[in-house]
């Protein structure tokens, strides 16, 4: 008959499985009430990267967001972000999914939130980034063939502008400043755009303010306090 596992040793393969598939421990910690989603490397959509990229795939990003936000244990979510872009399309539903949230959420750049991950930074209620991080905004552009046809230029414009008014009504940056920033020649080496630092980033408007992981627990506490008093006043009524 096999010896049965023990159980510390059960729980140390699972973490070390989540680690391995998803780049972090438990998706869901009872002992906290605030579940940490960092989202790191290249974000991957419809179709699958090379193995040697770091990337984070939407498929598991969205199940962990559906996850936070229906467990009672867990008020707020922090998103912490250090990635170089990637798919359109799974960026903005991985944006939709943290701005559509009940429970408070605040996001921290570190390093990087370049392209589609200037959205995603946005998407919380309170965004803070690092003084020493960067975010490249440019506009939009497709990989492989493009048949060359009216319609593939107005899909195109079309898809740019779900980018910018997602951006413009998150963050207080105006969208004339951001298509502005987008269209800047000469900033990246064979690309039009801007690479905006740390403070940077906060005087356009796109961030909310420069700060740390520290900063970033704090304002955390702060809106599920005010989430607490608005649950109880729901309940008086």
């Amino acid at each position: 008959m096999p010896e049965s596992i023990p159980m510390e040793q059960h729980e140390q393969s699972s973490v070390a499985e989540n680690i391995e598939k998803l780049g972090q421990t438990n998706p869901v910690i009872d002992e906290s009430n605030i579940y940490c989603l960092t989202i790191v490397g290249q974000i991957e959509g419809h179709i699958v990267l090379p193995p040697q990229n770091k990337t984070t795939k939407y498929e598991h990003m969205i199940p962990q967001l559906v996850a936070a936000e229906q467990n009672d244990h867990i008020e707020g979510v922090l998103i912490i972000l250090n990635t170089v872009g990637g798919d359109v399309e799974a960026g903005l539903a991985i944006a939709e999914m943290i701005a559509s949230m009940s429970k408070p959420t605040v996001t921290l750049v570190l390093g990087g939130g370049h392209s589609i991950g200037v959205p995603i930074a946005v998407a919380s209620n309170y965004s803070f980034i690092a003084e020493s991080a960067t975010m490249t905004i440019h506009p939009i552009r497709l990989n492989g063939l493009v048949i060359g046809v009216p319609q593939s230029f107005e899909y195109l414009e079309k898809m740019q502008e779900r980018v910018t008014r997602f951006i413009t009504m998150h963050s207080r940056i105006t969208e004339e400043t951001l298509k502005q920033l987008m269209l800047t020649t000469g900033e990246l080496a064979r690309d039009i755009g801007t690479s905006v630092v740390g403070r940077d980033a906060v005087f356009y408007g796109l961030i909310d303010e420069i700060g740390g992981l520290g900063q970033a627990m704090r304002k955390i506490r702060e809106l599920i306090e005010e989430y607490r008093g608005f649950r109880s006043r729901s309940v008086l009524q």
